[in-house]
């Protein structure tokens, strides 16, 4: 009633009302009782109107936030529904959960023409993974088929996870690591759109349950390495199992995952891995890494976000070994880490991390984490979590992006684990079995059945807006973010080359969407393309700082980013109502620093190493 009586408060229309009934009242040729009547219909046809004025799909809040998000996958050439893979029959009763991931998406340039492509993962057994090529009119067309890229997924090879971009072999055009639960894939870019499997010769032929990878280059040596994660032990095919004893040993500290490695580029598509030698191993069932210079030392490190525990973080001791940093506000609680992203959410040249995690009302509260850094001046994070930012339900995927180009990065969260039958829920199993540790919850049989049940399913994505002072709103269900499918990865990026940032979600088990960006047209921004001249022509790891009249905005170049996703490589930043850039400072991966000045605004400016 408040929102209507505001709305009659502020309505010409209502005013109309008023005077008519008062003209209808004051008319002698009405008597009294029929005029008290005509007022009260008058009256009460003015809160109708307020009513279905203050109804219309957020109009109002909308245009308070800049901008609005439209689902536009179909009618622009899109109809893909993610199918996900079926393991051992030993697990039958738990499959919704344990092959509950596989559903992701990576933004890319497959044919180096300058318009954003898109690849999306199948996880099913020959389900074919799919490459939308944008046809610059406003549609894509799946063109996977006869490139070397769709044909991955089998039981004797695996199940497609996830996939990273980037230039491996500096020859200029992007190559692809597929990862997966079996055997990964490095595709080389022949160009043409063909690309050839390379992992053998590569080295890279290694089995085991991969969610996550990124492409870095650790040494500053001009060669992109890789370091891959993963989730399940290497000696588990969950195709074939040999034991059913895979599951975590703990839920809040397990250490029984599978190890991380990191491959050294040699050159020529080839790599030896060493990752003993730099002491950058983990078996805490990550699912999401990340690779930047978080200390401002200027080599990269390794941020991760573990399953059932800790966040880890690997520094970079200037290429020769990662450490493993220790009480810098990472261990203030356990957690379950889904996704991991970066980004200079203060607006003060910064990366802040944002990790997601699990919070089911009633059941279970570990809220999401909203780290500030201050590692190179004090040597620690601060967790700035809260309200929205932290409750954002049984967290995935998760991005970074001024999504309204108003100066400050917004936050896109997907949710939602599994969506079953919504008058029967699991979390009361679920929480009966995470009382117990060790043999009982790691042995797959103990689980109870899930028998079609729910668990945190049904959950809508959150668009959190950035309000500065580190303050965030959700306006998802204000800008046109209805959908309530259970997402995994989120990627943002310019589809269309018209300087905003556009939305594709992976969902599990259902379709793919795209929400197209439409933003207030008097806000400003600039993109930056990046093209390294030491090999990697990617610029991968990158950082660069954009100063104006709002403030400065670091953002990092990154091969991977959130949960099983890809943003576009090019940098993208909201300028608000300033007209012009006062300088851009770039970190190579190199270790060369350039600043760059008279940068054109509302273009994208291509900037080469020197």
């Amino acid at each position: 009633m408040a929102r209507v009586l505001a709305l009659l408060a502020r309505s010409n229309d209502t005013d109309r009302f008023k005077k008519r009934a008062r003209r209808v009242t004051s008319s002698r040729m009405l008597p009294p009782r029929i005029a008290h009547t005509a007022l009260w219909i008058a009256f009460l046809g003015a809160i109708g109107y307020a009513w279905w004025a203050g109804r219309k799909p957020g109009v109002e809040t909308a245009n308070r936030f800049g901008f609005t998000l439209t689902e536009v996958s179909h009618e622009r050439g899109i109809d893909f529904v993610h199918r996900p893979a079926v393991f051992d029959a030993q697990i039958a009763h738990i499959m919704t959960q344990v092959a509950g991931v596989g559903a992701a998406v990576s933004l890319c340039d497959a044919n180096g023409d300058g318009w954003l492509d898109f690849y999306a993962t199948q996880s099913a057994e020959g389900a074919r993974n799919a490459l939308f090529v944008n046809q610059k009119d406003g549609t894509f067309r799946d063109l996977a088929g006869g490139t070397g890229l769709d044909d991955a997924n089998h039981p004797s090879e695996g199940s497609s996870m996830g996939s990273i971009w980037a230039d491996v072999d500096g020859d200029g055009d992007q190559d692809v690591f597929l990862y997966k639960y079996g055997y990964p894939r490095l595709l080389r870019n022949d160009g043409g759109m063909h690309f050839t499997d390379v992992t053998e010769a590569a080295g890279l032929h290694h089995w085991g349950n991969s969610n996550a990878a990124t492409w870095i280059d650790y040494d500053r040596d001009g060669k992109l390495d890789l370091y891959v994660a993963n989730y399940f032990r290497e000696d588990v095919d969950l195709w074939h199992l040999k034991t059913t004893k895979i599951m975590q040993s703990s839920f809040e500290f397990a250490t029984n995952g599978g190890h991380n490695h990191l491959f050294h580029n040699l050159g020529g598509m080839h790599f030896e891995e060493v990752t003993d030698t730099m002491g950058c191993d983990s078996t805490r069932w990550t699912l999401a890494v990340v690779g930047a210079d978080l200390n401002g030392d200027g080599w990269t490190d390794l941020y991760l976000a573990n399953d059932y525990g800790l966040e880890e973080l690997f520094l970079n001791r200037e290429g020769k070994r990662f450490e493993l940093a220790k009480g810098i506000g990472l261990d203030e609680s356990s957690k379950s880490g889904m996704s991991v992203a970066l980004g200079d959410f203060q607006s003060d040249g910064h990366l802040g991390v944002y990790v997601t995690n699990i919070t089911a009302q009633g059941y279970l509260m570990e809220g999401n984490n909203l780290r500030v850094n201050r590692l190179a001046e004090r040597g620690w994070f601060q967790n700035v979590a809260e309200g929205q930012v932290a409750d954002c339900g049984w967290s995935w995927g998760s991005q970074f992006g001024d999504l309204n180009n108003d100066g400050r990065a917004d936050l896109y969260v997907v949710n939602g684990f599994v969506s079953g039958n919504k008058e029967r829920d699991y979390w009361y199993d679920m929480t009966k079995l995470a009382i117990g540790a060790g043999e009982l919850v790691e042995d797959a049989r103990n689980w109870p059945p899930m028998d079609g049940r729910s668990l945190s399913g049904y959950e809508r994505s959150r668009v959190l807006v950035n309000q500065g002072k580190m303050h965030f709103v959700d306006a998802a269900e204000a800008v046109g973010a209805r959908d309530v499918l259970d997402g995994r990865a989120v990627a943002l990026g310019d589809l269309w080359n018209r300087g905003v940032l556009d939305v594709v979600i992976a969902n599990q088990s259902d379709r793919l969407l795209v929400y197209a960006n439409k933003v207030e047209p008097q806000r400003h921004w600039i993109q930056l393309e990046l093209v390294g001249t030491k090999g990697n022509t990617s610029a991968i790891g990158a950082n660069a700082t954009v100063s104006f009249a709002g403030g400065k905005i670091v953002q990092t170049v990154m091969a991977g980013s959130g949960f099983c996703a890809q943003n576009d490589l090019r940098l993208h930043y909201g300028l608000g109502d300033a007209d012009r850039v006062l300088e851009a400072e770039i970190h190579w991966p190199s270790g060369a620093i350039q600043k760059v000045t008279n940068l054109r605004i509302d273009a994208t400016n291509r900037i080469v190493e020197p």
